[in-house]
């Protein structure tokens, strides 16, 4: 990111002293900055100078706090945009909202080692949306179970499948081991995110859709896999995919801020 942003703050930079000489009489930089007995030609370099080291380091501070202090970063291209931002999910009031569940769709609440832990996206989700029977849900959106789940043999779903309710996609997520923890290896992650793409091709209709880093924080991967990196390969995923939204529908991923994520580093952003 850094020798993107020198590269940036220079380039914008080197428009603008270009546009300055241009534009601006020769004249003018006798009588500029520095106006003293020095030859004609010593004052116009003089002043030059000032003028390209003035510009120089507005442009650099300039995006320095642009850098520092944005809220998003935007990846467009012909036929789809991702927007990367940090905002509260339950927070946004229109389009479509990912909440990645566990394979089994579990519903209690919980410190337990089985439960919805109170803190995590479905936790929240919950919290504000209790669901009574989730059977019933199951049923209306005519999806099957694929498996039992490791824990008590529960049956288990294919991950990134979705359910339909109001405004909110409820999605398939994370295996669950013997002791009902979620862990997922790389390869589970990807199939995952190509079944959740093709999803959301089936259900989105013309709205945005916004989802959060899916498995940043309590799922346990066969890999060392940051914030940062999850979302990188959420992006690559999505991009490599055949389905995507069409523009102007845009696919958010959603994030607070924490240390040892930057938007500045998200794939495919300068």
């Amino acid at each position: 990111m850094e020798k993107g942003f020198f590269k940036k703050a220079i380039a914008v930079a080197g428009g603008i002293i270009s546009a300055i000489f241009t534009i601006v009489p020769e004249d003018i930089f006798k009588y500029g900055i520095v106006a003293c007995n020095w030859p004609d030609a010593v004052v116009v370099c003089a002043n030059r100078l000032i003028v390209c080291a003035v510009v120089i380091v507005l442009s650099y501070l300039g995006y320095y706090l642009y850098f520092t202090y944005r809220r998003s970063v935007t990846i467009s291209e012909k036929s789809n945009t991702i927007k990367v931002e940090y905002k509260n999910l339950f927070k946004v009031k229109k389009g479509k909202k990912v909440i990645n569940f566990d394979e089994c769709f579990s519903t209690t609440v919980g410190s337990n080692p089985e439960n919805v832990k109170p803190g995590s996206v479905c936790g929240q989700y919950l919290a504000k949306h209790p669901i009574n029977d989730m059977s019933d849900l199951i049923k209306s959106a005519g999806i099957q179970p694929t498996g039992e789940s490791r824990y008590n043999s529960t049956p288990s779903y294919t991950s990134g499948t979705l359910i339909p309710k109001d405004d909110y996609l409820l999605m398939a997520f994370a295996k669950l081991d013997e002791q009902g923890l979620g862990r997922m290896t790389y390869d589970e992650y990807l199939d995952c995110l190509d079944k959740l793409w093709e999803q959301i091709d089936l259900y989105h209709g013309t709205d945005d859709v916004y989802l959060p880093i899916l498995g940043s924080r309590i799922t346990r991967f066969d890999k060392d896999l940051t914030q940062q990196e999850l979302l990188d390969i959420m992006i690559a995923s999505y991009r490599l995919h055949p389905k995507k939204l069409k523009k102007p529908s845009t696919l958010h991923i959603v994030c607070k801020e924490r240390e040892g994520f930057s938007l500045n580093n998200v794939f495919g952003v300068c």
